[in-house]
């Protein structure tokens, strides 16, 4: 019998949260036996989806602007009509030629509703297919608040019209899918919570700093990272730092940084083994994005957690607040973050260790294999 095919649709726009999590995924799936297609339509990101991993990408695009209100191409260009036809005439080619048993979409219809130009035509598609695969919605555990009437409406109407299964990557124990979404009630029956999707527990580190500052992809966070530069440098100078910029941090702001950094700082792009060296570290200044933290919770590392605000975003901010509710985070305000304000909480962090150990799933990638292993037989 052959393996069951997935067909997995991720669109990152400005980060790399969504195609590291949705990575983590496929991984797991193709550990579990599944022939696994993975169609990327943003950025590359070197690492992901992974080895091993059948992949499609789709002519880039990314956010236009912090909102995700526009879409642009690689260049920063707006994208057209001929252009976005042609992606939607890519996807479903890719979606005929894969036949497969499961389809998988990221986010939507929950999120990425930009996107719709191309998606609502995949779930026409599906519906046509025969036999039809299975439908999945693949969301974090955290969503984006609605600022507009009738989208959580709209998005109800879609679950119910064309999906199976919701997969709501996240301990209930810490948020339930209904504390951001109102309407949760109205799909009940198609959730399933997966545990939160964290990487394997990462080894011991080869090389240890005491506090580490690290902004995701980089296409934020700037701020942060400006922020404990200048904070190393009026804290004691045998504390040794790391500050991790992301790969899409822009490049005279990466040059600004290493000329202003300390003899203690040590700035890089990217570290592949950034896992390990939270595990070695004591404090960790980060945004509050889904991976970060599901890092930061297979250590017992200090959390400074400073969420991203801009454009009206809400998910890191309710995720660093029930953190620091269970005093696993401390959290410092994006807007107006000065150096003397990342000084004093790392200070406050050196002077009070983590010792709240808060048992939580962080096996959502297997689980989600499991779920689909059930639902293929």
């Amino acid at each position: 019998m052959s393996a069951p095919r997935i067909f997995f649709y991720v669109q990152h726009l400005l980060g790399i949260g969504h195609i590291a999590r949705a990575s983590r995924i496929a991984n797991a799936l193709v550990r579990n036996g599944f022939d696994v297609t993975v169609v990327t339509g943003g950025l590359p990101v070197p690492g992901f989806p992974g080895d091993g991993i059948k992949t499609v990408t789709l002519p880039p695009v990314v956010a236009s602007n912090v909102g995700f209100s526009g879409l642009a191409d690689e260049n920063g260009i707006a994208a057209d009509a001929a252009f976005l036809e042609r992606r939607r005439d890519l996807l479903l080619a890719a979606f005929e030629e894969a036949k497969p048993d499961v389809v998988i979409i990221e986010a939507f219809p929950f999120g990425r509703r930009q996107m719709r130009f191309e998606l609502l035509p995949l779930l026409d598609a599906i519906e046509k297919a025969s036999p039809r695969p299975k439908l999945l919605s693949s969301v974090r555990d955290i969503l984006q608040e609605n600022r507009k009437p009738g989208r959580d409406a709209e998005t109800v109407d879609l679950v119910r019209n064309h999906f199976d299964t919701v997969l709501v990557h996240g301990d209930p124990a810490f948020v339930r899918l209904e504390d951001t979404f109102p309407l949760t009630s109205e799909i009940a029956s198609k959730i399933r919570y997966t545990g939160i999707v964290a990487a394997d527990p990462a080894p011991e580190p080869t090389e240890r700093f005491d506090i580490i500052a690290s902004a995701g992809g980089g296409a934020v966070g700037s701020d942060l990272l400006r922020a404990a530069n200048a904070a190393a440098a009026d804290l004691p100078k045998e504390l040794r730092w790391l500050l991790i910029s992301g790969p899409n941090l822009p490049e005279a702001d990466f040059v600004a940084l290493s000329q202003q950094a300390p003899d203690n700082v040590t700035l890089v792009r990217f570290r592949k083994d950034f896992p390990s060296l939270l595990r070695g570290a004591r404090v960790s200044i980060s945004q509050a994005g889904y991976n970060t933290v599901g890092d930061l919770l297979q250590t017992d590392c200090r959390a400074i957690l400073i969420p991203f605000v801009a454009g009206g975003e809400t998910e890191q901010t309710v995720r660093a607040e029930r953190l620091q509710i269970l005093g696993l985070a401390d959290v410092l305000p994006e807007s107006g973050l000065t150096a003397k304000m990342v000084a004093e909480a790392v200070e406050t962090a050196l002077a009070h260790p983590r010792k709240v150990s808060v048992p939580l799933d962080l096996d959502g990638a297997n689980t989600t294999a499991q779920i689909i292993r059930a639902m293929t037989g």
